[in-house]
């Protein structure tokens, strides 16, 4: 017999049923739809925020997990696409995903949890830090649920002295 077919035969495989959807893959699925969105983003001390708007389409995968594909314009016209996913991981008791888009080359990863409220998902990751090249800075992107046909999308840093500065809001509204 083959290693694989006796490792297989003494390994228990029962931790791999199909998981089932809970109250936190819920919240996730008021994300899904098509929506249209405007976006505020400050680009440095002394500059007026830039303004970006595109579309957003997210759906759900297998009830766990949803995708979201995001499409707009850079501000010299070329075209952007971003791809978010989000899941709860329910051993870990914590959302989970990630963030990529056309015009980075680094992939954030999210972990984040629920308020007290449960209409605010608040995502930690880390990235480039803007303001020393070279350098990772911890961040978070904070998504609010308003209403059904409403959410939120913020983003902010944490600065050397702790303290957290919003750089990015964005209003996704339900497309009819």
């Amino acid at each position: 017999m083959s290693n694989i077919a006796e490792a297989e035969k003494t390994q228990d495989f029962s931790g791999c049923m199909p998981a089932k959807p809970q109250q936190e893959h819920e919240w996730l699925h008021k994300l899904v739809g098509e929506w249209t969105y405007e976006a505020d983003c400050l680009m440095g001390p002394d500059q007026p925020p830039m303004k970006s708007s595109g579309t957003h389409s997210t759906t759900s995968f297998g009830g766990l997990w949803i995708v979201g594909d995001g499409h707009s314009k850079m501000p010299d016209g070329s075209p952007a696409q971003t791809r978010l996913t989000l899941g709860y991981d329910a051993l870990k008791s914590v959302f989970v995903g990630s963030f990529i888009g056309s015009m980075m080359s680094n992939q954030w990863v999210y972990s984040g949890k629920l308020d007290a409220s449960g209409k605010i998902l608040t995502l930690d990751t880390e990235g480039p830090d803007f303001t020393t090249p070279g350098k990772t800075a911890k961040y978070q992107d904070i998504l609010e649920i308003k209403s059904d046909d409403h959410h939120t999308l913020s983003s902010q840093a944490q600065g050397p002295d702790g303290t957290w500065h919003s750089f990015m809001t964005a209003h996704y509204r339900r497309k009819r």
